[in-house]
């Protein structure tokens, strides 16, 4: 697993397994949120079989499958609520762990400055740079 904190309590990954449900939970998780589609991964990771690995290992499981196409107001609004409303630490995956981030980004858009939404993501191994006008934009700067 290639897990990369964003915030003390959100972090992101590309692709998880079933099989590191167990582990994730041991790590502190609470909360997995699963935004990847499932057309584009095989039957054995998609959302029904990686929620029944979740649930087995006392996670909560959310689904919310992200593209750009879908990266509206209300699936940045139930990102938000998802991780929110986690009692702890929340690990969120897609392909690579961007649209995770991105939509954290967007979430944070008027609540932090652009600069510091885009360090943050930075340090997490994300270089979200281009979205800088859609943020700016957002937060009404």
């Amino acid at each position: 697993m290639d897990i990369r904190q964003i915030t003390p309590d959100y972090f992101v990954s590309p692709q998880i397994d079933p099989a590191d449900m167990p582990a994730i939970a041991e790590a502190g998780f609470t909360c997995v949120i699963c935004n990847r589609p499932d057309s584009e991964i095989p039957p054995s990771h998609h959302a029904d079989v990686m929620a029944q690995a979740a649930e087995a290992a006392g996670l909560a499981f959310k689904v919310l499958p992200l593209t750009h196409q879908t990266m509206t107001p209300d699936n940045v609004a139930a990102q938000m609520g998802f991780a929110a409303d986690a009692p702890g630490k929340v690990l969120a995956y897609c392909a690579s762990g961007t649209r995770c981030t991105v939509i954290w980004a967007l979430g944070q858009a008027g609540t932090q400055s652009v600069d510091d939404i885009l360090a943050t993501a930075q340090k997490g191994g994300y270089d979200l740079e281009g979205l800088r006008p859609t943020l700016t934009a957002l937060s009404g700067a």
